[in-house]
């Protein structure tokens, strides 16, 4: 707890040497963060980069009154950022589809698990990296980063139904292929 505020502190201060311990210590939980919605591995490095400096730039802005919880603050500030980060390069891009992979050292789930949790994660990444882009960033802003409708309408331009509409399509979508996957494992059996 303390650890985290005397880097944050130091950052502030624009001292070198805690914003790259700051950078080494955040930067998987980033680079994971903008994967969900940039596929391609050059690209996501790079806009996780743009993300930090544009947190090094407006780390001033950060607060957080509650001493206890200043590092789950502090996690969610930056993600919000490495979100805003990626979704811009998307809307630059007009929503086009990534093309490229994720490296697997990067899919792994960090929670204590059996290799079927394992293999279930890695197949709902490659069920969501497969949804259409529009679908795939309201599903993941809504469902995994716990944006509201409005927020979502907001970030992206478009209207609170359009994020309602595209977040019930990705359900259907994902629905059908769990569907599809469960048929072809009852015919192989």
């Amino acid at each position: 707890m303390e650890n985290t505020i005397t880097i944050i502190n130091g950052c502030r201060q624009g001292n070198h040497k805690y914003q790259k311990i700051l950078y080494e210590q955040y930067r998987g939980t980033a680079l994971k963060t903008v994967f969900r919605y940039i596929y391609n591995y050059e690209e996501a490095i790079e806009i996780t980069n743009d993300g930090f400096v544009k947190f090094f730039l407006s780390i001033d802005k950060f607060k957080c009154e509650d001493r206890a919880n200043v590092e789950n603050v502090f996690t969610a500030w930056l993600r919000r950022i490495m979100i805003n980060t990626a979704i811009d390069l998307l809307r630059k891009k007009m929503l086009l589809p990534e093309i490229g992979g994720i490296p697997d050292s990067l899919l792994d789930y960090q929670g204590t698990s059996s290799s079927d949790q394992m293999l279930i994660y890695k197949d709902l990444i490659k069920i969501i990296k497969s949804l259409p882009p529009s679908y795939r960033i309201v599903f993941n802003m809504f469902i995994i980063d716990g944006y509201s409708h409005l927020e979502i309408a907001d970030i992206l331009n478009i209207p609170v139904s359009t994020s309602r509409s595209n977040l019930l399509r990705s359900k259907v979508l994902i629905q059908k292929y769990l569907q599809k996957t469960e048929t072809l494992i009852e015919c192989r059996i």
